[in-house]
This record gives C-alpha cells, sequence and structure tokens, in this order.
C-alpha cells in the first residue's frame, strides 16, 4: 500500500507540474503582444544578435577556446592542475596563476567558460577556479588601455586596479563561503589522485598551448583606434594567426598519438555540446531585452540613462517624483541606487571584447555618471546573461548564484567610491 500511495503521488506531481507548464505556455501564446511594434523590435533584435554573434563571435572566438578546453582535459594532468591551482597549492601562486592569465587571453565572457570548465573538470580549486573565470574577461590589457585612452585616465586605472583585486577577492571569497567542500574535494583527490604521468617533455606542452592561444587572441585582434603598435598587429594579424596555425599543423602529427587526438575530439565536442546551446539561448534573451549598440530591445533605452546618471535629476522628473515627499532619500540613496543598477545591468549584458568601451562611451555623452561607469565596466566584461546560464550548469546554482552577487555588490561599491572621489 505504501509503495502504491508513493507511486501515485510522483506521478500526480508529475501531472501538476506537466499542467502548469502547459498552462504557463498557452497563456504565454494567449496574451503575446505579436501587434507590438517594441515587441517585434525586440524579436529582430534578439535574431540580428544571434547573426552577429554566429558570424563574429563563434568561429574565431568559440571554436578555438573549446579545443584549448579540449586539450586541457586530455593532455594537463590532473597532478598538475592540482600542484598549481588545487585547494592545497600555494595561494600566492595559484591565485597569481589565475589573475594573471587575464591579460594574457584577452577573451570576452563567453569564451572564458571552455577554459574554466576545462581547468573546472580538472580539479582546480573553487578559489582560483572562480579567480580565473572572472580576470579572463575582465583584465585586458587592450581593454584597459584603450579605456584609459578613451574614456581617461582616471576609469582606466581604476578599472586596472579594480579589476586585478576583483579577481583575487572574488577567489578568496568563494573560497571562504564553500570551504567546507573544498576541504572534502581535497580530500578525496588526495585518496585517488593518480601520479603525474609525462608522455612528452613539458616544453612540448607549453608549445602547443601557446600556439593554440596565439590563434586565439590575433584572430580575434581588435580593431585600432588610432596608429601605433596596435594597429601593426591588427593588419598583420593574419599573418601572425597563419605562423601559430602552421606551427600547430607542424606539432599535432609529430608529438602526439592518434588515440590522443580521438580523446580531444571527443573532450572539445564534449564542451561545444554543453556550453553553446547555453549560449545561444542567453544571447537571444539579451538581443530581445536590450538590442545591441544603437538599437533598442524591448527595454528603451532612455530608462538606461535615466537610472545612471550623475544625479537623480532625470529618474525624478520621468518618474514624477521631484518636489514629492521622497525626493530627498533619492537624491541621497542615488549613488547606490545608479551604481547598483549599472553593475546589474552590465551583468546581464553581454559585450564582446573591447565592445564595451564605445558603449560605455555614448552612456558617458548621455549623462552616465563616472562611478556607474566604472561598476558596469567591472561587472559587464566579466558576466552576461549567457555566462550565467553556463556558470550555472557548471558550478550548480547555489555557487554561481554567489558568484554572480559577489560580483555585483563589489561593483557597485566600487562605483559607488570612485564616484565620489572623483
Amino acid at each position: 500500500m505504501t509503495i502504491y500511495r508513493l507511486k501515485y503521488m510522483t506521478t500526480w506531481k508529475s501531472t501538476i507540474k506537466s499542467l502548469f507548464l502547459i498552462v504557463g505556455v498557452f497563456l504565454a501564446c494567449f496574451f503575446l503582444p505579436a501587434d507590438s511594434e517594441r515587441f517585434r523590435a525586440g524579436v529582430m533584435e534578439a535574431l540580428a544578435l544571434v547573426r552577429w554573434y554566429a558570424r563574429e563571435h563563434v568561429l574565431l572566438c568559440l571554436i578555438p577556446a573549446f579545443f584549448i578546453a579540449g586539450a586541457i582535459g586530455v593532455f594537463v594532468s590532473q597532478a598538475s592542475v592540482m600542484r598549481y591551482l588545487g585547494p592545497r597549492a600555494n595561494k600566492a601562486l595559484a591565485y597569481g596563476v589565475a589573475s594573471v592569465s587575464g591579460s594574457i587571453l584577452a577573451v570576452c565572457s563567453c569564451t572564458v567558460l571552455p577554459l574554466f570548465a576545462g581547468i573546472w573538470r580538472m580539479g582546480a580549486g573553487l578559489g582560483p577556479a572562480c579567480a580565473f573565470l572572472y580576470s579572463g574577461p575582465a583584465i585586458n590589457v587592450l581593454a584597459i588601455i584603450l579605456t584609459a585612452r578613451v574614456l581617461g585616465l582616471e576609469l582606466g586605472v581604476a578599472r586596472a586596479v579594480g579589476a586585478i583585486l576583483f579577481s583575487i577577492i572574488i577567489g578568496l571569497a568563494m573560497h571562504l563561503i564553500y570551504r567546507r567542500e573544498e576541504i572534502a574535494k581535497t580530500d578525496g583527490v588526495d585518496i585517488a589522485l593518480p601520479a603525474d604521468d609525462v608522455t612528452r617533455p613539458l616544453w612540448k606542452n607549453a608549445m602547443f598551448f601557446a600556439a593554440m592561444i596565439g590563434v586565439l587572441v590575433f584572430a580575434n585582434w581588435a580593431p585600432p583606434t588610432d596608429g601605433g603598435a596596435q594597429a601593426v598587429v591588427y593588419h598583420a594579424r593574419w599573418i601572425i594567426t597563419g605562423v601559430f596555425a602552421v606551427g600547430l599543423a607542424g606539432m599535432i602529427p609529430a608529438w602526439f598519438r592518434r588515440d590522443e587526438l580521438g580523446l580531444w575530439v571527443g573532450g572539445t565536442w564534449g564542451f561545444a555540446k554543453q556550453i553553446l546551446p547555453l549560449l545561444l539561448a542567453g544571447v537571444l534573451v539579451a538581443g530581445f531585452l536590450l538590442g545591441r549598440p544603437g538599437h533598442e530591445g524591448v527595454i528603451p533605452s532612455r530608462y538606461v540613462e535615466m537610472l545612471v546618471g550623475a544625479k537623480p535629476d532625470v529618474f525624478l522628473e520621468t518618474t514624477g517624483l521631484a518636489g514629492g515627499a521622497s525626493e530627498g532619500f533619492w537624491r541621497t540613496s542615488w549613488p547606490f541606487w545608479s551604481n547598483l543598477f549599472a553593475a546589474a545591468a552590465g551583468a546581464l549584458m553581454y559585450f564582446a571584447t573591447l565592445t564595451e568601451v564605445p558603449i560605455l562611451q555614448g552612456l558617458l555623452g548621455a549623462g552616465m555618471g563616472k562611478g556607474p561607469a566604472l561598476a558596469l565596466l567591472l561587472a559587464g566584461p566579466a558576466l552576461s546573461l549567457p555566462n550565467m546560464l553556463v556558470i550555472a550548469g557548471v558550478l550548480g546554482a547555489k555557487k554561481a548564484l554567489t558568484f554572480i552577487l559577489l560580483v555585483i555588490v563589489m561593483a557597485t561599491i566600487s562605483g559607488m567610491l570612485f564616484g565620489a572621489w572623483v
């Protein structure tokens, strides 16, 4: 009788869930605002953003990143990862390696995901892995230099200092919050950790990964804003990329066995299956809600500008709160709300590498305060809606939410301090 009741309750719960899902989908279709121009514009922006993403980002950014992640899982031993990034690794070394990686890779919030998933699965500690996850897109030397040149030296320096400190502080915070799980993970690894099986010299592996990173970095080299070394590299980027690709093509058959290459392809395909669908779904939603630079989605851009101004005047006028009893509250607390909104909005938006600079330039011209601008710079490149979905799939919803909240809170505080200082 008890078994029958359990089966009945399970079936009933499943039926209720299915019913709610069907009713929800029906209501969404029934009240779909298909006649609204704003809704249609959002749909078109979602499709346009996905098309742009597929054309400009998948082939040159994500596919090389998937191959690098697959190579990490196959050619980098678990013992090596644990030695440098594991829970019991030297903290200064682990966080130093994780934070410096961003200046080397110069990737966006989505391209870093396969690399992060690779080192996490290989046994990296939660703290160093999260430091790497933030630093990959945030500590981009080119972006920091471009920020200083276009948006001003103050914002450039603040972004550089904030990003480096963020990567270390967020990593340490994640480690401390989940230290019990880290201890359990370490204990389990100590029991089953295999010996470091050396199949080829370290310098060969180093050259192999350097060649792949070279292809990733130079194939995605950003157009220059003026002359100088960046322009020289940009015009020669395909030659440099070709040199790295030719070197890589020579290394693969000479240094790796056929069975290793099969495992590499299989690992790469595994990351692509897990990450790419979530990314494209997230890009669709981001485009629908926020649109592209210069094009509006469902949410009008004037609302974004209204909520991140240096002063709350536009907000008070638009909402009708000017002259009301709450005006004093909004004026007093405005630095907190404007920076929080900038950090949260930046976390939801998707920024390809370096695109945050021209977007911020436009927002600053429209009246955005320098504090919210820094908050967006510190949260935006490191997070995006597609990025969040994948992080949750890799770390789990609880750890992903903690990481996201840490980034948003710290970006908000940094924006408030910077706004008060400047």
